[in-house]
């Protein structure tokens, strides 16, 4: 499955892609490289890659700028974010811009191995029409629809663009209605995460997105509800 899968690694860190290549190719991924942002969101449009890393720090064109580039342009590849600084507002902003995760220099290559795995889309057949598409998805709670098979969104009829991580937490949550999940809970069984620690603020802010995207009020919401000291549930 794996050598059907491409990875696009944006580093202006010469020996840190050799080390990224290497290893990811042992794991039977093919990759390609670019070596600042400009030929990084270049690449990341004409190799159609199932998954991005992107430095933060990049010649030419900042990674942030790359990522918000692409989510502007209806591009929803996955998109790990690497980053070299263990500010808070560094893995937050990437999330805020359509970043799915994040993973702070240095790292072992069995962790990311595994964030790659926990973040990479299925490669399916080409989806159908979003009417089709729309026709067929079952209602989930209110004007929210959701088609499992072409993992799509919808609100009134409409395509909600969703990153794969918040697509992932929304079924997750709509498959189990009305139970409440901690933020742990979630790391785990939507990010496939067997560790905590700070990395929970991910979850708040995956939800926030979600809700600007799903919610007529975000600032009211309907669909994903908090339960203040213990998590979030999706109500019906």
């Amino acid at each position: 499955m794996n050598s059907q899968k491409t990875i696009l690694i944006v580093e202006d860190e010469k020996n840190i892609v050799d080390i990224l290549r290497f290893n990811l190719q042992r794991e039977g991924f093919r990759t390609c490289e670019a070596y600042d942002g400009e030929d990084g969101l270049n690449k990341a449009r004409t190799e159609n890659p199932d998954l991005i890393l992107l430095d933060v720090m990049l010649p030419k064109m900042i990674g942030f700028d790359v990522c918000k580039t692409l989510r502007a342009e209806g591009n929803n590849v996955p998109v790990i974010i690497l980053t070299a600084r263990e500010e808070e507002s560094d893995k937050v902003l990437g999330l805020e811009i359509g970043a799915d995760d994040y993973i702070t220099k240095p790292f072992s290559m069995r962790e990311l191995t595994a964030r790659i795995s926990a973040n990479i889309r299925r490669s399916g057949m080409a989806a159908p029409s979003a009417a089709s598409a729309a026709a067929s998805a079952m209602p989930v709670a209110g004007e929210l629809s959701i088609n499992t098979d072409s993992h799509q969104v919808f609100r009134g009829g409409a395509v909600v663009e969703l990153t794969q991580r918040e697509y992932e937490l929304l079924t997750f949550l709509a498959s189990h209605p009305n139970k409440v999940y901690s933020r742990v809970d979630l790391m785990e069984q939507v990010w496939n995460y067997g560790y905590v620690g700070s990395d929970v603020r991910t979850v708040d802010v995956t939800v926030r997105r979600l809700r600007e995207k799903i919610e007529a009020d975000p600032a009211n919401p309907v669909y994903i509800l908090t339960r203040r000291g213990v998590g979030y549930y999706f109500s019906v």
